[in-house]
């Protein structure tokens, strides 16, 4: 295994976006569900509507945008991970892997990186400085192919720390929302030398079936059971991604608005509460098309399911956000898996991408968690 680092520079062929412009002007849309609603998928309508708008999009400013901050290639565990890294002027700042989710990218944390790293242009002091590391996800983005199977969350909170050692960092926190929330979680559980702590979005933990679990709840609670159980309701792509990842990975591959359809979460299924721009989806979406690396994210599903892990209680530093129209962790079951939660907080607006939505909110809570 080598441990160089190497600069890397995203640039995309120019072929490969002409090609997806032609693709997209070629479109075949499956016939409307009559009345054209979310209840059964993405809509045409929604669809037609965010084609024309990725016919114009423009992918160089994205493109310019992430290089606007280092980027780099090592390899780790085998793997291929690329990754930004970008120093504060704060020499003394406190270390932060920002670890990215589903369906997203490391583009979810555009709006962090800054204010992050230099507080004082954004409201905060020197002391609020993180240096910042936001690698892409084994199988996502860049940081592909994937060499081998078996990339399961704990495998990537091992990567990551060997990672953030490799970048001279003795000490460090991480950050993540969903499946980077589950790879924070996986390094509290890990809890290595020097680890300063995990701030999630989600910590899920879910009924056992043992009737006391309930005694204390209340209508709050039982709200944000009603809430997991819409996402079950409407969540099929666990189960498709947890089962047959490879068969819907060959329409992904061929098909961007396959693409765009299956990264319905960014909507939040459509039910009107995602606060996430059409252009951060469209970027997204771009993404996941240039780089072929749907089916290889979309595995994850796989090998959780098929890890063979028993639970464990986690004993690492948690902290916890909670944002209104998200997941909503319920603390009691949340403080049975996870023994050092010491830091929650609620917000009064946000959803499952707060990074991209509310993503001042999250960095005040950063600062708040880590100071």
């Amino acid at each position: 295994m080598t441990e160089q680092i190497t600069p890397f520079t995203i640039d995309v062929p120019q072929a490969d976006l002409d090609d997806l412009r032609e693709r997209l002007e070629r479109t075949r849309f499956a016939p409307a569900v009559p009345g054209d609603s979310w209840d059964y998928g993405t809509p045409e309508s929604y669809l037609r509507e965010m084609v024309e708008q990725w016919k114009s999009f423009d992918w160089r400013a994205v493109e310019a945008r992430v290089n606007e901050h280092p980027g780099f290639i090592t390899e780790v565990d085998g793997q291929r991970i690329h990754f930004l890294h970008v120093r504060s002027q704060v020499e003394d700042a406190t270390p932060l892997l920002l670890a990215h989710t589903y369906p997203g990218s490391l583009l979810d944390f555009l709006e962090m990186i800054d204010p992050l790293v230099n507080p004082e242009a954004h409201g905060g002091s020197a002391a609020d400085a993180f240096h910042v590391v936001v690698p892409s996800m084994p199988g996502f983005g860049w940081s592909t192919p994937v060499a081998d199977t078996g990339w399961t969350m704990a495998r990537v909170a091992a990567a990551y720390d060997v990672l953030m050692r490799r970048l001279g960092y003795s000490s460090y926190g991480i950050h993540g929302s969903d499946g980077g929330a589950l790879v924070g979680r996986e390094l509290a559980v890990l809890n290595p030398e020097g680890f300063l702590g995990a701030h999630v979005l989600h910590l899920f933990s879910f009924p056992s079936g043992d009737p006391s679990e309930f005694e204390g709840f209340g209508p709050k609670e039982y709200a944000a059971l009603e809430h997991m159980q819409w996402f079950q309701s409407v969540g099929g792509y666990n189960q498709m991604n947890g089962t047959r990842p490879q068969t819907v990975a060959a329409g992904l591959a061929d098909s961007p608005v396959g693409v765009l359809a299956y990264s319905e979460l960014f909507e939040s299924f459509g039910n009107g509460t995602s606060l996430v721009r059409p252009e951060q989806v469209l970027a997204q979406a771009t993404l996941y098309w240039l780089t072929n690396t749907y089916g290889s994210a979309a595995r994850y599903h796989y090998e959780e399911q098929h890890s063979g892990a028993e639970p464990v209680v986690s004993q690492g530093r948690l902290g916890v956000a909670v944002f209104k129209d998200d997941f909503q962790t319920i603390r009691s079951l949340a403080e049975r898996d996870n023994a050092n939660i010491d830091h929650w907080s609620e917000f009064p607006r946000g959803g499952h991408f707060a990074a991209m939505e509310v993503p001042q909110d999250v960095v005040s809570d950063l600062r708040v968690f880590f100071a």
